[in-house]
């Protein structure tokens, strides 16, 4: 199968094996026990597979789109083997993966834009947003961009500082004001200085209060407004940061923001320290909304961009 061609390097995939570790024995112990001592793909098998997948955070929707993949399968082929279980799942994630317009890109890349392109971050406190941030900046540095930090997170404590030793970290500029400036002040310095500087990336960081609270979305539309003045076309991407981790809870998180502001991409951080690393595979189906990163370990080389056809082939290896 084409789509399970491996394209990313023997370091980048070894990461991503290591960091979806716990997800995938968590997944196949499960899996084991629903099959043991049956020999044939039948209903009571469907059921317990069904239960396995969504106990492992794949969700109920893709789980049931999974589920009607395999029954069309047994159904054309009678006497399909439990022993053949795990390959035939294998090729039915990929399958519904491949349909995702979307989670092809090798690299940390940027599409062309007349001046800097803008990324505003957005996601509740503890997802792994202003780290995410830092790693972010590091791969574009890395990648010969000129990058600017906004530290717009105004209202956490440490929130900026934390941000400025990312900075500093990945030798690239931040702006930043005191604790409990108006981020859309900010913005509108980030901005100003990036196009000043010639900058290619702008990384905003933004306050991570709880979702459901109007008044943070309306302070997310404001700084939106105050970014235009300077680039029209600002933010050009927003970037919901989830943690792996709390499974159903992000999709929860997911739901929310996308109801309440235009998302544009995910990063879903702390898959390596978690068995719920299916929720990947039900959030990038269940979302028409690019997964664009994963965090698979602390180390700032451990976020990677998420490639559809690498996951499944380290998920299911």
């Amino acid at each position: 199968m084409s789509f399970l061609k491996k394209i990313f390097s023997k370091e980048k995939k070894e990461t991503l094996d290591k960091g979806l570790e716990k997800s995938k024995t968590s997944f196949f112990d499960k899996l084991g026990k629903s099959v043991a001592g049956r020999s044939t793909v039948d209903a009571a098998v469907l059921d317990d597979l069904e239960d396995v997948l969504i106990s492992s955070d794949v969700g109920v929707a893709t789980t049931v789109k999974i589920i009607d993949r395999i029954e069309a399968r047994v159904a054309k082929n009678k006497y399909l083997g439990t022993s053949e279980l795990d390959q035939i799942l294998r090729e039915e994630i990929a399958g519904l993966m491949s349909e995702v317009n979307h989670g092809d890109a090798t690299e940390f890349t940027i599409p062309e834009t007349e001046g800097p392109y803008v990324i505003m971050i957005v996601g509740v406190n503890g997802v792994g947003k202003t780290t995410t941030i830092g790693k972010l900046a590091y791969q574009f540095k890395k990648a010969g961009k000129k990058v600017v930090l906004g530290a717009g997170d105004t209202f956490r404590a440490a929130a900026v500082e934390q941000l400025d030793i990312w900075a500093q970290r990945a030798g690239v500029e931040i702006v930043k004001q005191a604790m409990g400036s108006d981020p859309a002040s900010v913005a509108f310095d980030t901005l100003q200085s990036a196009v000043a500087q010639n900058a290619d990336v702008v990384l905003l960081d933004t306050a991570g209060r709880l979702h459901n609270k109007v008044n943070l979305m309306n302070e997310l539309s404001k700084v939106k407004r105050v970014m235009q003045k300077i680039i029209p076309n600002a933010p050009h991407d927003v970037m919901l940061v989830l943690d792996g981790s709390t499974g159903q809870n992000a999709f929860e998180q997911a739901k929310q923001f996308t109801a309440t502001t235009e998302v544009t991409s995910l990063a879903i951080t702390k898959l390596d320290g978690t068995a719920k690393g299916g929720v990947v595979i039900g959030i990038s189906d269940q979302f028409q909304i690019p997964v664009r990163y994963i965090g698979v370990g602390e180390g700032v080389e451990d976020l990677q961009v998420f490639n559809k056809a690498e996951f499944v082939d380290s998920f299911f290896n």
